[in-house]
């Protein structure tokens, strides 16, 4: 059953741009893991957390490293959560997300669909 949908739009350039002006918010949005992704992979990853966010009700107090998204050769990305964004999954029943991501033409996107 569907529990939550989220999308998610981003502007590539003006994303790094904001980036470079407050430095320190790579380091609070992404893991080590993602922070070195190409620039459209990395809004990218950030339009899939908001996603995921929406999709679960966009709730206060969530932390952005709760959730990861995962690049899997030949197949759809992978979300791993942990922690806030893995206790309010729970608090709705939802035991999986899919996830859809694309970038083109200096936009970014994602899609997501909370399932139980």
């Amino acid at each position: 059953m569907i529990v939550g949908v989220g999308i998610d739009v981003v502007d590539v350039d003006r994303f790094m741009a904001t980036l470079e002006r407050a430095p320190r918010l790579r380091e609070k949005l992404f893991t080590p893991a993602e922070r070195d992704l190409p620039d459209a992979s990395l809004a990218a990853r950030f339009a899939a957390k908001e996603a995921i966010a929406k999709a679960l009700g966009a709730p206060g107090g969530m932390r952005w490293h709760d959730a990861t998204v995962h690049r899997v050769p030949g197949g759809p990305p992978e979300v791993e959560i942990s922690g806030t964004v893995a206790a309010r999954a729970a608090e709705l029943g939802i035991t999986s997300f899919h996830l859809s991501i694309s970038h083109d033409a200096g936009i970014a996107s994602a899609m997501v669909v909370a399932e139980s």
